[in-house]
């Protein structure tokens, strides 16, 4: 739990670091679509090199990535093993009793795999380098074309803003009341899945109680400064786009086009 790293920022001065929020945003979506037509071991060769060049500018040393893909490993071994057991199609290369490896259910699996590890790794740098503040600040600008359909930006901008800055004090308040559980004896690991589901009960009452209680201050807090639902807001931190942004998007349409021209 204290390992998520969702919401979490690490300061640096690195390339990715100096980017413009709203840069990184679209580069994530963008790539999120591209990576689906990674259907070949060129191209997933290619996603995967210029993963390891996102990872290497933005500074960080990779055990901070390590640490965030480990939530994630039963999800990606369990998905990666329906495509390798379940896709019988092909050429036979292992049978084990009625569980059968073929060369397609192999080949799909590594597909699968190469999308798990880019995707995470991508949000995982989006998060660890801008901060959430400055990243409600940027979907909120992407979203101000909205405003002529009297679409609430500012407010979802605010409500994605105060989530991302609490999930880690959230995750933090889960930590501190598991192990005063533990302290009294509790074993979060002991039963079956039905027993371990039940001994996070008594982890919820006290956390919902923390959260309204800092929902309720938060709320009087914004009151006390003059908070108004619909009045326009200014920003302390400013957006500035940088020709370092312009070659970013444009080294990312590259990469969208030989994506294209090498997938089948």
């Amino acid at each position: 739990m204290d390992k998520l790293i969702l919401g979490r920022y690490i300061p640096g001065k690195s390339f990715i670091h100096r980017l413009d929020p709203r840069t990184k945003l679209l580069g994530m979506f963008a790539f999120v679509l591209m990576v689906f037509w990674a259907n070949n071991l060129v191209t997933n060769a290619l996603i995967l090199l210029v993963t390891g060049v996102l990872l290497f500018l933005s500074g960080l040393p990779l055990k901070v990535y390590w640490d965030g893909l480990k939530p994630m490993w039963f999800l990606i071994f369990f998905t990666i093993s329906l495509q390798l057991f379940t896709l019988n199609t092909g050429t036979v290369l292992v049978q084990f009793g009625w569980l059968t490896i073929t060369d397609q259910g192999l080949s799909q699996a590594g597909i699968i795999l190469v999308r798990f590890l880019t995707i995470v790794l991508w949000s995982t740098v989006l998060t660890l380098t801008t901060m959430p503040l400055t990243l409600a600040r940027a979907i909120e600008s992407l979203l101000g074309p909205l405003k002529v359909f009297r679409f609430p930006v500012q407010e979802i901008g605010l409500m994605l803003s105060m989530s991302l800055r609490f999930i880690p004090t959230l995750m933090d308040d889960t930590v501190k009341v598991m192990n005063a559980q533990r302290a009294r004896g509790v074993d979060f690991g002991e039963g079956n899945i039905i027993q371990k589901a039940k001994s996070f009960i008594p982890i919820l009452i006290p956390l919902f109680a923390s959260s309204f209680k800092r929902a309720d201050a938060l709320a009087t807090a914004m009151e006390a400064r003059g908070y108004q639902v619909g009045l326009p807001r200014t920003a302390y931190r400013k957006l500035q786009w940088t020709f370092l942004d312009t070659l970013s998007l444009i080294l990312l349409f590259c990469l969208a086009l030989a994506l294209f021209f090498l997938k089948n």
